[in-house]
């Protein structure tokens, strides 16, 4: 009880004093959403209307596919694009893994489905009332589209806020692909303390964690002095960087903060 009011206490005054660190935090993690719903929306808006208007044979399995995706599991999303970004993957060579760039293509690929389905739905329910007399009028199925667009455009806020609250409370798949968040430069010059090289971006979704934890991941702040195999070292650092809140019971066992 009594670490729960500390910590209760702590936050209110980082809130009050308006701490740098954590304005960082907020900006970073909105950056990131906005961006995320941004790039969503552009694809979603009209995969959703094109899905409502045109009549194709298996659209009532594709509808069915992609109201089932808004229930994308966040950290199947985190490792599949973890895997596209690693040195191994196909998207490696762009060196995009551990960066707000990573952590922007996962929320949107965990958005865009709940765009698209709501798009869908809204856009379906516009043109069967304006069906007729778009045809009437001579107008085909890709100019409908955005004309239906533009006249529910109200509506669709609607997807664009619920794109939003999933991208701002997603964490799973963030951690995944955006790794730690340094402070400080304590970490040394060969890698930093999400074990990104000289010169690529340390950013990530971890900014919150204390740069103790994150610190355990790398054998010469932590480890080196004390007679873990490699093995152990590679095991402890990847568990580190997934589940980055271990790392504070780590960091207090093995004596990290010597960095």
């Amino acid at each position: 009880m009594e670490d729960i009011r500390i910590a209760c206490f702590t936050a209110l005054g980082l809130l009050i004093s308006l701490d740098p660190d954590l304005l960082a935090i907020v900006r970073l993690s909105l950056s990131v959403s906005f961006s995320a719903v941004g790039l969503a929306a552009l694809l979603g808006l009209p995969l959703g209307a094109a899905i409502a208007v045109w009549r194709f044979p298996g659209q009532p399995v594709v509808c069915i596919v992609l109201n089932a995706l808004m229930g994308l599991p966040p950290v199947v999303v985190g490792l599949v694009v973890y895997l596209l970004l690693s040195r191994a993957g196909p998207l490696g060579s762009l060196g995009l893994l551990f960066t707000p760039s990573a952590m922007v293509m996962a929320q949107c690929l965990l958005v865009t489905p709940i765009i698209a389905a709501f798009t869908r739905q809204t856009v379906a329910d516009l043109y069967e009332e304006y069906a007729e007399q778009l045809h009437s009028l001579g107008v085909g199925p890709g100019r409908a589209l955005w004309t239906l667009l533009w006249d529910g455009r109200f509506s669709l806020l609607t997807a664009l806020l619920a794109g939003f609250g999933r991208a701002s409370a997603e964490v799973g798949a963030v951690i995944m692909v955006g790794g730690q968040y340094p402070s400080g430069d304590a970490c040394g010059d060969d890698h930093d303390c999400a074990g990104n090289e000289p010169g690529q971006s340390p950013s990530g979704a971890g900014a919150w964690y204390d740069s103790d934890a994150a610190r355990v991941g790398r054998e010469r702040c932590g480890y080196a002095h004390t007679g873990h195999s490699q093995a152990s070292v590679w095991l402890e650092r990847t568990r580190c960087r997934f589940y980055p809140w271990q790392c504070m019971l780590y960091a207090t066992k093995l004596g990290a903060n010597a960095c």
